[in-house]
């Protein structure tokens, strides 16, 4: 697996078909982070970008993640295969008795 990033932009401000779409695209979201292939979704402040970070054999596996979006049809994109992507991991701390 490699590791990409998609770099999303909306291209329509929100509106009643979006917010309509917007259960079903957190939904998906989900589906893609507890079967792995989701490892970071961050969205910018003014909500017009949106960073994935995906697992996929290619670029064509990655765009077709993104076709099923149910945003799919009001954005557009880029897809990134990344070296590596850093970030802090959830590190348990050492139980103790004292």
């Amino acid at each position: 697996m490699n590791e990409y990033m998609a770099i999303i932009q909306f291209n329509s401000s929100i509106n009643e078909d979006v917010i309509s779409l917007i259960d079903q695209q957190h939904a998906y979201v989900h589906d893609l982070m507890e079967k792995g292939a989701l490892i970071g979704y961050s969205l910018s402040a003014n909500r017009k970008t949106l960073w994935m970070n995906l697992l996929a054999a290619s670029p064509e596996a990655v765009e077709k993640m993104l076709q099923l979006m149910p945003l799919y049809a009001f954005m557009r994109y880029e897809i990134v295969e990344l070296m590596f992507h850093s970030s802090p991991s959830f590190i348990q701390m050492p139980f103790s008795m004292n």
